[in-house]
């Protein structure tokens, strides 16, 4: 158990400056009920961590519009299916990456989205 307390610490680090939404805001932003959300996470189309018992999604899942980044949902497709669990995505996501450079989500949101998902399909198999 000790391993899984500090993968929490580690998820918890990276993202300690990066906006984490309730999945009721999650549900404001997407204009869907929460159940949806809900929904959306069992679907991995979305990832999230778990603070004291509360689910929280980090905001750069999703883009400016209120939509769910459609890069960030695929390679959170690609390394569900190769065995990640949510907290060894974010973690990947979240985690500096200095080929890239920078870190993966952010990646995301720019013209370097497709060898992030390329690098995912990497990993995952």
């Amino acid at each position: 158990m000790v391993g899984v307390s500090n993968a929490q610490d580690k998820l918890e680090e990276l993202l300690a400056d990066d906006t984490l939404l309730t999945l009721n805001e999650v549900a404001e932003r997407l204009g869907i009920p929460v159940t949806k959300v809900g929904d959306l996470l069992d679907d991995h189309k979305l990832a999230c961590t778990r603070i004291d018992g509360k689910k929280y999604v980090p905001e750069l899942l999703l883009d400016e519009d209120g939509s769910i980044n459609r890069f960030a949902s695929s390679a959170i497709t690609v390394l569900i299916d190769g065995g990640y669990d949510d907290e060894e995505i974010l973690v990947h996501l979240f985690t500096e990456d200095e080929s890239l450079p920078g870190r993966p989500v952010d990646a995301l949101h720019g013209q370097k989205a497709r060898e992030v998902i390329r690098r995912a399909q990497a990993m995952a198999f």
